[in-house]
């Protein structure tokens, strides 16, 4: 399980700036999860519309494809001789090792205090054989790096095992220095999130299902959308620039491969929620077209080389300019498509991360020229 770096994305000289950063989730910035902004993209052509307004902007016998995933409580407290770390949980092996990232702990000092307690930044992992202690008595040992290029993320075995009790217990969410304080595990849960038998998860949560609400999955069901599950385990997100996300462990049930090859024979549109669904699909891709049952380990990077059999659009968070994502959706977009989008993002002050705006990119199906319509209020 490695990771090569992957090429310049499109956007590499785009600045976006630090006040962008959603600092909270926004239902403690206005009335609830669905009170954010949603960019649309069809082209070249870019609108601005209330998310709680998606079903204006999709049809009946559309497919969205929304990621189960639950998030868990990945980031723990240990100590490696006598410094204090944060260890990120990733993603657990089918060995019963964990790759983890250690990270430095947030200090609560000087400008910005209240943003970094908390927070984490990088540090190197290692060395091999080191021990971490851990809360109630346990520790992890480091055996190996996940990439032999890299030192960021390792193999680690814990005594006894027993990862999710000891999340349960002493985990929080993962959480960076851009937002303000820590939130509840529940505010970084999806409505889509399902429990598994196993207790494994995601190490960060799937973003772009984050502003659906109940009341507005009924009002897409009412309409004729269609909701189809995958599963995609996520790891860590704090890559490097340019670093491809790493392999995961994915799912798409037969019941979900069956509905989207028959939305695909009527003409519905196939809409992956977040770039997990995306990267779940396309590894269930039939090398001729269509959708098949899958599981197992995705290692699988959507690049606009490579293109993408499954996905019509994609509803999706903000990406920083440099992130391997941008390259999925220059893929599902085009290139001119994506830059047109995420200028209009900066211009109109749309917020950026977990917390933030949300875009929605699907096929231009107009033959008139580019305009940038405005129905936000």
């Amino acid at each position: 399980m490695t990771g090569a770096a992957v090429g310049r994305t499109a956007l590499e000289g785009l600045r976006v700036p630090d006040a962008l950063s959603a600092r909270v989730p926004a239902e403690q910035r206005g009335a609830g999860r669905d009170d954010v902004r949603l960019l649309v993209s069809r082209g070249t052509e870019v609108s601005h519309h209330a998310f709680r307004d998606l079903a204006g902007q999709l049809r009946a016998g559309d497919v969205l494809v929304v990621n189960t995933s639950r998030t868990l409580p990945a980031a723990v407290e240990g100590r490696l001789g006598g410094e204090r770390l944060v260890v990120h949980f990733s993603t657990r092996g089918d060995d019963g090792r964990w790759a983890v990232e250690l990270r430095a702990p947030g200090t609560g000092a000087g400008a910005g205090a209240g943003r970094r307690k908390g927070a984490t930044s990088a540090r190197a992992g290692g060395p091999a054989g080191a021990v971490v202690r851990l809360p109630g008595g346990g520790h992890l040992v480091l055996e190996e790096p996940l990439d032999p290029a890299g030192t960021r993320l390792w193999w680690a075995r814990v005594a006894g095992g027993d990862v999710a009790g000891l999340l349960a217990r002493h985990g929080r969410p993962i959480r960076y220095a851009y937002t303000e304080r820590d939130q509840p595990l529940s505010a970084y849960q999806t409505v889509f999130a399902l429990p598994s038998p196993d207790g494994s998860g995601s190490a960060e949560m799937p973003s772009a299902g984050r502003p659906f609400t109940a009341r507005l999955v009924a009002e897409l069901v009412s309409r004729g959308v269609q909701f189809a599950p995958v599963r995609l385990d996520t790891g860590v997100a704090s890559a490097e620039a340019h670093e491809p996300p790493y392999p995961e462990r994915f799912e798409v049930p037969a019941t979900t491969a069956r509905l989207v090859n028959a939305a695909v024979a009527g003409g519905g549109r196939i809409v992956a929620v977040g770039t997990t669904a995306v990267r779940a699909l396309e590894s269930a891709a039939g090398s001729g077209g269509g959708l098949r049952a899958a599981a197992g380990w995705t290692d699988l990077v959507v690049t606009p080389g490579r293109g993408v059999r499954v996905v019509d659009g994609l509803l999706t968070g903000l990406h920083e300019p440099a992130a391997s994502h941008l390259l999925m959706l220059e893929a599902i977009a085009g290139r001119p498509a994506l830059e047109r989008a995420y200028t209009e993002a900066v211009r109109h002050l749309y917020l950026w991360h977990e917390f933030g705006d949300v875009h929605l990119v699907l096929p231009d199906e107009t033959a008139h020229s580019p305009s940038c319509a405005s129905n936000f209020r």
